[in-house]
């Protein structure tokens, strides 16, 4: 099986589980606790279907929308994921050169082995960083600056993880940054030889936008848990939002919004946007799917900021339903990890061009030539 093969997130997964050691495998694909929300990010779009109109004029499709203050080509952007060099040598130039030439916007990780600089130099296209608030409160604000130096589109505050969520799979394949050849993990390190020599041969691993600033982010063993909890500041407030969005002074988003309340505070302190997301079901387990929470928050904020879904989608009718509940966009973290861990800039290059496909051959499906046509008189409850 290749890329080729690989027509859908599910095609994408299961070569991404043949080509990578068992701790990078799971590390992309599992979730805290049971799981349960992690699967439920996905089977809650299972709980609406879509009405089509037949007889309408398809003879031309416009897929584009503005996201963010970005005009992109469809109305689906790339997550910020950390450590994408893990999964594959590529790494974080992979996604973002692919999301250029598929024409949406590419999201950067705080904890990305790319630096800020080197993706910003890598591609004209429009770009988002996503900022965590560290203690070292002096690092978080020199990100901000960094971006506009940058010239990054966007930034997004991600408020879901100022502790780390119960990634159990994660202790049992013995999952640690840098990665380490133990008794847990070195068989199947050994399977791989292709990924462990791409490892020990090429770059050297590091968090490239704390490498040389915190000793976690240079080479000190940690777990990924480890870090969160070490280094990210629990004591975080609305009040620090807002200062982050008047030091950027551009499109901010709030990333991990999954209540009306919070959705109104993000109103009231000057965002952008909000990013319904619970980290892709890695956090706290049991909590509501992104679009179990989608209407009731655009019911509440929708003609005053910009709604984005962000967990779960696997299929172009996701995407449908999300817009036609009243999202701006979609935002993709998982249907890219395990395409460029399958095949680096290629194996994302397929998986957005399938997806994209998807979109569009649904779009005609349902009768519509333009998103501005997806409504809630397109759902069935």
């Amino acid at each position: 099986m290749g890329i080729n093969d690989c027509n859908n997130t599910a095609d994408f997964r299961r070569l991404a589980k043949k080509r990578l050691p068992a701790p990078l495998f799971h590390y992309i694909d599992g979730g805290a606790d049971d799981e349960v929300t992690l699967r439920r990010n996905t089977e809650a779009f299972d709980q609406v279907r879509l009405i089509p109109d037949a007889l309408a004029d398809l003879t031309g499709m416009d897929l584009s929308t503005n996201v963010l203050g970005q005009d992109i080509d469809w109305p689906v952007f790339c997550s910020p994921t950390a450590m994408t060099r893990l999964f594959h040598h590529e790494g974080e130039l992979a996604v973002c050169s692919a999301a250029h030439k598929h024409g949406t916007m590419y999201s950067l990780s705080s904890l990305s082995t790319t630096s800020i600089e080197e993706v910003g130099a890598a591609t004209p296209g429009p770009k988002c960083f996503q900022l965590y608030i560290h203690k070292d409160r002096g690092l978080s604000w020199d990100f901000i600056e960094r971006c506009k130096a940058a010239k990054y589109s966007a930034i997004c505050l991600t408020v879901d993880t100022l502790v780390a969520g119960n990634r159990e799979k994660d202790l049992y394949t013995g999952m640690v940054i840098p990665p380490k050849f133990t008794l847990k993990s070195l068989a199947s390190f050994g399977m791989h030889p292709s990924w462990s020599f791409n490892y020990l041969l090429r770059r050297k691993f590091e968090l490239a936008n704390v490498a040389g600033k915190i000793s976690e982010g240079t080479g000190k063993l940690t777990s990924v848990v480890g870090y969160m909890n070490s280094q990210f500041d629990r004591s975080i407030t609305w009040k620090d939002a807002e200062e982050a969005i008047q030091r950027w002074g551009g499109p901010f988003a709030i990333k991990g919004v999954m209540s009306v309340e919070d959705a109104r505070k993000a109103v009231d302190i000057g965002a952008s946007a909000v990013m319904i997301s619970n980290h892709g079901g890695r956090q706290l387990d049991g909590s509501t799917a992104p679009f179990d929470q989608l209407g009731p928050i655009v019911d509440a904020v929708g003609d005053k900021i910009e709604v984005i879904v962000d967990g779960g989608v696997r299929r172009g009718t996701h995407v449908l339903k999300a817009l036609a509940m009243g999202a701006k966009a979609c935002m993709t973290g998982r249907g890219y990890l395990y395409a460029v861990a399958a095949g680096g800039h290629a194996g994302v290059d397929r998986a957005l061009t399938r997806l994209r496909d998807e979109i569009e051959r649904d779009m005609i499906l349902m009768g519509c030539s333009s998103l501005e046509e997806l409504d809630r008189s397109k759902l069935h409850f």
